[in-house]
């Protein structure tokens, strides 16, 4: 009777974002999360709560990107004073949409505010946001601002611009001769599906995640439904934006790691 007591007594235990968060990240890479990832991540997790599930943090070439997803959530989480944000008149040029942006934090109402600066021209941003410049730059000089109030050193997706390139596997595969293609079909025809392994090898994309993202591409509850119009123009916009920009194309599909797709 009194363990029975002491059980009921019991304070519950509040949810472990670690663990939720490395089941998550060793069904997004297949396999063992390196130990150099995975001791990252736990920082990560424990200090700050972000979740992997809910698309606050993205695994990148290797490395851990905070969103601004999760900046904004952990500011609400710590009770953020508020957020001002201002353009540098004197470094902004509307004609070639080049923009800088000024962002002040304030965890407390008390607080001087933590300063952060976000730049963005058609150089630094990628393809699918061109003409929205001024937008980026104010995501970025937020997150800067974000992340110095509550100091997290690594750097936000948002702001890693469009420069990084595919891994070296990728870049070599891309020196292999197309796939002949097998005749034609409806929207699971030997063509357009060899066409889209050969992307998903090619770029080193999750295939679960890709179905995921095709199926809302598609409009449509489970892709088998999607017609042959439907899935040829997912998988030219699919090969067309990781040729362009591989990495914005992996915050995409990351974004579906909480759906439960099938094998594609």
């Amino acid at each position: 009777m009194k363990h029975s007591q002491e059980r009921a007594t019991r304070k519950p235990q509040k949810n472990n974002p670690l663990r939720e968060n490395l089941r998550v990240a060793r069904q997004l890479l297949g396999g063992t999360l390196p130990t150099r990832a995975a001791k990252s991540l736990a920082n990560l997790s424990n200090d700050f709560n972000f979740s992997l599930n809910n698309g606050e943090l993205q695994f990148i070439n290797s490395c851990w990107y905070v969103t601004h997803t999760g900046l904004l959530g952990l500011a609400r989480r710590k009770r953020c004073s508020g957020i001002h944000v201002e353009a540098v008149d004197s470094l902004c040029d509307s004609a070639a949409n080049r923009f800088v942006l000024k962002a002040t934090v304030f965890p407390s109402k008390g607080s001087s505010g933590f300063v952060g600066y976000g730049d963005a021209d058609p150089s630094n941003v990628s393809l699918l946001v061109r003409g929205a410049e001024m937008r980026v730059a104010e995501t970025r000089a937020v997150n800067r601002a974000l992340r110095k109030a509550y100091g997290i050193g690594i750097c936000s997706v948002e702001e890693i611009g469009a420069f990084a390139q595919p891994s070296q596997s990728s870049r070599e595969s891309k020196k292999l001769p197309p796939q002949p293609a097998k005749g034609n079909g409806n929207n699971g025809s030997p063509k357009v599906r060899d066409r889209l392994c050969q992307i998903i090898r090619q770029y080193q994309l999750d295939p679960n995640l890709v179905k995921a993202y095709a199926t809302d591409f598609c409009g449509v509850k489970a892709l088998r439904d999607a017609t042959r119009e439907q899935i040829e123009t997912f998988v030219k916009q699919l090969a067309d934006w990781a040729e362009k920009d591989r990495n914005a194309l992996l915050c995409q599909l990351n974004s579906y790691l909480g759906q439960k797709a099938g094998a594609a």
